[in-house]
């Protein structure tokens, strides 16, 4: 490989990069600070619930729309359309009424889903020989800036005293800069590839079982992913923790995840099937969640969180592993990717509402548990499905 080539691949890899980077923080930066927002516009619950809501809904029903944006423009100029749209949303979702949270908080999410879909097609587009090195980066990116969006709201909006407003809208610091080295990412594309190349095959996927499998598999791991950060803290605070420590568990598990988000997709990408992968991480999500009847003393529930942690970073990077893993092209990728990703999270979106549904029905967190312990169980059946070595079409 030429220097100069060398050179396009490295710009390319750090615009994948600052993409995964404004994956999460518009998302992960409002949960720390949702009791000021409240209190501040004179919200009701149901308000707040209705903002962590939208950007999961925008995912679900965007999703299916992104591949039809990349095969109208191609997935670069795509990718930085999404990048418009979410600097713009985040933008305007600091204005000061409910209005304007509400539609930049929507438009930040349509903006994110255009990204979420369309970057396994570019991968699986430049780099089909290292689908599992490319997916582990940018999902590791995705998590280290997820949690920074959460452990930075709080500090911004009361320690510096920048109130909420402005600690939302300092992550359009992350999109502008994402933006800028995009663009010059897109010249230099490492290879020639364009998925409208590719003939539509979307309502083929709709009659094809492993792409349901996929599809099945990313939205349970989804919906476990969006319970577990909406709720474990309240698990934790009726299991005897006070808030703030309730509060570092959920940090330390997306902290503790990021070596398994990295690690298993480049160990599914050198697996004929990918079995194996799936039943490690099952087993860890069992372990995890069950531990959370049996013993909640702080040595026990590090041990549970890290093992929950573990499971959630497994899955998702596998999840989105198996875009390329299961398709032929950039273009079916792409496909597969909007089918699963929009029935994903719409699952997702309903999953906290219907685990706080369940609290309130009984007044205790058991049967929620005990409703994640089987929808873990089903996750993995349907991973295993997914992890045959064939493809979609």
């Amino acid at each position: 490989m030429s220097k100069s080539q060398k050179w396009k691949y490295s710009i390319f890899i750090a615009g994948i990069i600052i993409l995964a980077f404004n994956l999460r923080p518009a998302i992960t930066s409002v949960g720390p600070i949702i009791g000021i927002i409240r209190d501040d516009l004179l919200l009701e619950n149901w308000n707040v619930g209705l903002i962590t809501s939208l950007p999961l809904l925008a995912f679900a029903f965007m999703s299916p729309i992104a591949p039809r944006i990349a095969n109208r423009f191609g997935n670069e100029r795509a990718l930085l359309y999404g990048l418009i749209i979410l600097l713009i949303g985040i933008l305007i979702r600091s204005l000061a009424t409910l209005l304007f949270l509400y539609i930049g908080t929507t438009l930040a999410g349509v903006g994110i889903a255009i990204i979420n879909v369309i970057l396994p097609s570019l991968i699986k587009g430049s780099f089909p020989t290292k689908i599992g090195l490319m997916t582990g980066l940018y999902t590791t990116s995705m998590s280290i800036f997820a949690a920074l969006g959460s452990g930075f709201s709080v500090p911004l909006t009361v320690e510096y005293g920048l109130g909420w407003k402005i600690s939302l809208a300092s992550w359009s610091i992350v999109a502008i800069a994402g933006i800028i080295i995009w663009l010059i990412a897109m010249r230099n594309t490492p290879t020639e590839h364009d998925v409208k190349l590719y003939e539509p095959s979307g309502r083929k996927l709709l009659r094809s079982a492993m792409a349901w499998q996929v599809t099945l598999f990313m939205g349970l791991q989804s919906f476990l992913f969006y319970v577990t950060i909406s709720w474990l803290a309240e698990i934790l605070t009726a299991k005897g923790f006070d808030v703030a420590t309730a509060g570092w568990f959920v940090a330390y598990m997306q902290l503790i995840s990021l070596p398994a988000t990295f690690l298993t997709p480049i160990i599914a990408g050198k697996l004929k099937n990918q079995k194996v992968v799936v039943y490690a991480f099952g087993a860890c999500a069992l372990i995890g969640y069950t531990g959370l009847f049996i013993n909640t003393s702080v040595i026990f529930t590090t041990i549970w969180i890290t093992l929950i942690g573990i499971a959630l970073g497994a899955s998702i990077s596998l999840a989105l592993a198996l875009l390329g893993l299961r398709t032929e092209n950039a273009r079916q990728a792409a496909e597969l990717s909007g089918m699963a990703q929009s029935f994903g999270y719409l699952l997702a979106s309903v999953g906290p509402i219907f685990i706080g549904f369940l609290f309130d029905l009984t007044g205790t967190w058991n049967l929620s548990i005990t409703f994640i312990l089987i929808v873990a169980i089903v996750m993995i059946g349907f991973g295993v499905g997914a992890s045959r070595n064939k493809y979609v079409l």
